[in-house]
C-alpha cells in the first residue's frame, strides 16, 4: 500500500484517497498501531459502496474498538523438563550429555540472541526441505521422461492471493533442468492483446516437446478475477465458461498433459499472511492494493470460485484442490499430484504417493464444504 496516494483526515488514523474513483468514490483507510502491532483495513470497500465521511468514521471507530476491546492474551512459555535421575558417579553418561550439548551449541551458534519462535521455524524448515527432496528427485525423473518421450506438460496454479502458489512453484522447480521448463506469470494484457482472441496470449507460451510450462495464474483469471473487477463483460465471462472445457479436452486429445491445481486457503489464514506482509519489511513488496480488497471481497470470490470449480472440472482435465493453510503439506501434495499424472521411468515405489485426504481434496468435497461455509 502506498500511503502517498492517501492523505490524513481530521480523525487520527483515518486516511482518504487523494483521487476519487468515478464509480466507487473515495477510499478510506484505517491505519493505527496497538500493542506493538500495526493494523490496516480498507473500510467498507466493495464493488458497490460509495462511502460518505460519516460512514467511514463510524466504520473506523467500530474497527478500532474491535481491536482495542480484545483481551490481552499472555502466553506463558512453560518448559517441561523430563526428570531423569542420572547416577552422579556415571561419568560416561555425563560425558555423553556434555558432548551432545557442545554439538548442539556448535550447530546453533549464538542462539540465545534469536527469537525462539524464529529459531523453531527455521529448524522446522530444514526438516520440511529434507522431506521434499525425495519427491524433487522424482520430479527430475519425470522431467527426463518427458524429454525422452517428447511429451508436453502444462501445470496451472490457481488460488486466491497469498494461497501459496508462488512458493509451491519454487519448490517444484528448484532442482529441475531450467532448459526444459518455464514459469509463466502474465501481467495485464496490452491493447493489442485485448483485441485478440482471449486465449491467444496463453497459447503463444505453450510448451514444445519435452517441456513443462507452469502458469502462475492462467486463463482462469477470466473465471474469477476479471468479472469481479470489471475487466471483462458478463458476456465474455459466460462465453469463457461455456467454451473452456472443450478447449482443454482438445488439448488433452492432442497429447498435452494438463494438470490443474487450485490452492485453497482459508479466510483466517489469508488475513494472517497479509498482516505478516504488512509488518515484515522483507515481505512488504508483496502487499498490493488488490490484496487490500481480497478480504472485503471474499464472498464475491467464493461465488466465482464455486461456479468455476463446478462448471470447468472434467474427466480429461479435472481440478485438484490443495488445502494450503499448511504450506509444507500443500507443496508435498502438489508434487504427488504432478508425479501421479504420468507413469514415468524409474519411479521410486518405496515413497508414499498416496494423497493426504485432509490436504488433497476432491472437487466434490470442496463444493460440498463451500455450500456449508464460504471460509474456503
Amino acid at each position: 500500500m502506498n500511503l502517498g496516494d492517501f492523505e490524513k483526515t481530521n480523525i487520527s488514523g483515518l486516511y482518504i484517497s487523494k483521487e476519487s474513483h468515478p464509480e466507487f468514490g473515495n477510499k478510506y483507510i484505517a491505519r493505527f498501531q496497538h500493542d506493538r502491532k500495526r493494523y490496516v483495513k480498507v473500510l467498507g470497500f466493495t464493488i458497490k459502496d460509495n462511502l460518505t465521511k460519516k460512514e467511514a468514521v463510524d466504520l473506523f471507530k467500530a474497527f478500532k474498538d474491535s481491536i482495542l476491546s480484545k483481551p490481552e492474551i499472555k502466553i506463558e512459555k512453560k518448559i517441561k523438563v523430563q526428570e531423569k535421575k542420572l547416577p552422579v558417579k556415571d561419568d560416561e553418561t555425563l560425558k555423553k550429555l556434555q558432548e551432545e550439548n557442545d554439538l548442539l551449541k556448535s550447530i546453533l551458534g549464538n542462539y540465545e540472541k534469536l527469537n525462539p519462535q524464529v529459531l523453531a521455524e527455521g529448524i522446522q524448515k530444514i526438516y520440511d526441505l529434507d522431506a521434499l527432496k525425495k519427491y524433487q528427485i522424482e520430479l527430475i525423473k519425470l522431467q527426463n521422461w518427458l524429454e525422452k518421450e517428447n511429451k508436453r506438460m502444462i501445470i496451472l496454479f490457481e488460488g486466491r492471493d497469498a494461497s501459496g502458489k508462488g512458493g509451491a512453484i519454487r519448490r517444484i522447480t528448484r532442482y529441475m533442468n531450467n532448459k526444459h521448463y518455464r514459469v509463466v506469470a502474465l501481467g495485464k494484457p496490452t491493447e493489442t492483446q485485448r483485441n485478440q482472441w482471449f486465449l491467444q496470449r496463453y497459447i503463444e507460451r505453450f510448451p514444445t516437446g519435452g517441456e513443462i510450462v507452469l502458469f502462475d495464474r492462467s486463463w482462469y483469471n477470466r473465471a474469477m478475477v476479471e468479472p469481479i473487477f470489471g475487466f471483462c463483460t458478463p458476456e465474455e465471462h459466460e462465453i469463457f465458461m461455456e467454451d473452456i472445457v472443450n478447449f482443454e479436452q482438445d488439448l488433452v486429445r492432442q497429447g498435452m498433459i494438463l494438470i490443474k491445481l487450485y490452492f485453497s486457503v482459508s479466510k483466517e489464514e489469508q488475513k494472517r499472511r497479509f498482516d505478516r506482509r504488512i509488518e515484515d519489511p522483507l515481505r512488504q513488496w508483496k502487499f498490493s492494493e488488490v490484496d487490500m480488497q481480497a478480504q472485503d471481497l471474499w464472498d464475491e470470490f467464493s461465488e466465482k470460485k464455486y461456479e468455476m470449480l463446478r462448471r470447468t472440472t472434467s474427466r480429461s482435465a479435472p481440478w485438484h484442490i490443495v488445502r494450503s493453510d499448511d504450506k509444507h503439506k500443500a507443496r508435498l501434495e502438489a508434487m504427488k499430484i504432478i508425479l501421479n499424472s504420468v507413469d514415468y521411468d524409474g519411479r521410486n515405489y518405496s515413497l508414499d504417493f498416496d494423497a493426504n485426504e485432509e490436504i488433497n481434496i476432491s472437487v466434490q468435497k470442496e463444493l460440498l464444504q463451500m455450500r456449508k461455509s464460504k471460509d474456503y
